[in-house]
């Protein structure tokens, strides 16, 4: 028998390293890091302790010869920041297959991919569109892209060049993952979300998934938590949501929005709902 969460005994964390709203977040494979893209161009790499402390690249050493620095409970220290688009990181990704690889989105109509272990960019491919989703395959072998103009480009990851593209007729903005062999695509204000069969991306479903607009989707990989489809647990937030997503090991939860302090300005700032303490 599987063991259930109790949700309602645990407490979200907030962590703070952008200077405007953060737009995307995402666990790498081995759900040891965190990946946080924002407004203010950059994207940044937490590691992140499933008890609650934040690891990064500032100071000491491993054994296995990695630096590392021990940082406040509250996630307040400074991460490794990927510095090198020119307009917002709207959205970003990890490979798969590799826990220390993540391709950036960017309105400046570029696709970066980095290295989190040095911070810099080792691949870069120009698109046709102010971008604003991305994901892989689940194979690490393609990066699917989606563009302000609802066209999505297939990128092949070994030459980093798009070897298709589809231009669809949605009247509203998009957002999908790849799931299985299906891409699930979403409308942002019919609330409903659209399955396509891969690669030939004919239409298979349509879901109602929300009376408003659907923003972000996650998917718990494990599928410990989606047996009947009720509601278990709600977390509250102060701001519409713009992302969040499942760590693939640990029952953690990050979550970013359009959070503004009392100024009316950006925090910049994501939360992790899943610890035992705040």
């Amino acid at each position: 028998m599987e063991e259930k969460v109790a949700f309602k005994n645990l407490h979200s964390r907030e962590y703070q390293g952008h200077k405007k709203k953060v737009h995307s977040v995402a666990w790498n494979c081995t759900g040891t890091k965190l990946a946080s893209g924002s407004v203010d161009q950059t994207a940044r790499v937490w590691h992140i302790e499933p008890h609650g402390h934040v690891r990064d690249g500032s100071s000491f050493n491993r054994s296995d010869g990695y630096p590392f620095a021990y940082a406040f409970r509250m996630g307040k220290a400074k991460d490794i920041e990927l510095k090198g688009h020119t307009d917002s990181v709207d959205q970003l990704c990890w490979d798969p297959k590799h826990a220390d690889l993540i391709a950036t989105a960017s309105g400046d109509k570029t696709v970066r991919l980095w290295d989190a272990r040095s911070g810099k960019c080792s691949q870069q491919a120009e698109l046709s569109g102010e971008n604003i989703n991305i994901t892989y395959k689940p194979d690490g072998t393609h990066i699917a892209v989606g563009n302000r103009d609802d066209e999505l480009n297939i990128l092949d990851v070994r030459k980093f060049k798009p070897i298709h593209r589809r231009k669809f007729n949605y009247e509203d903005e998009w957002h999908f993952c790849y799931f299985n062999s299906a891409v699930e695509s979403y409308t942002s204000f019919s609330g409903t979300v659209e399955v396509l069969a891969y690669p030939l991306l004919k239409p298979v479903d349509t879901l109602m998934a929300q009376t408003a607009g659907c923003y972000c989707i996650a998917i718990d990989d494990r599928k410990s938590n989606v047996h009947t489809g009720r509601t278990v647990h709600q977390i509250p937030g102060r701001a519409a949501m713009n992302s969040l997503e499942w760590n693939p090991k640990y029952n953690l939860l990050a979550y970013a929005g359009d959070d503004k302090n009392k100024y009316s300005a950006d925090e910049g700032v994501f939360r992790i709902f899943g610890f035992e303490s705040s």
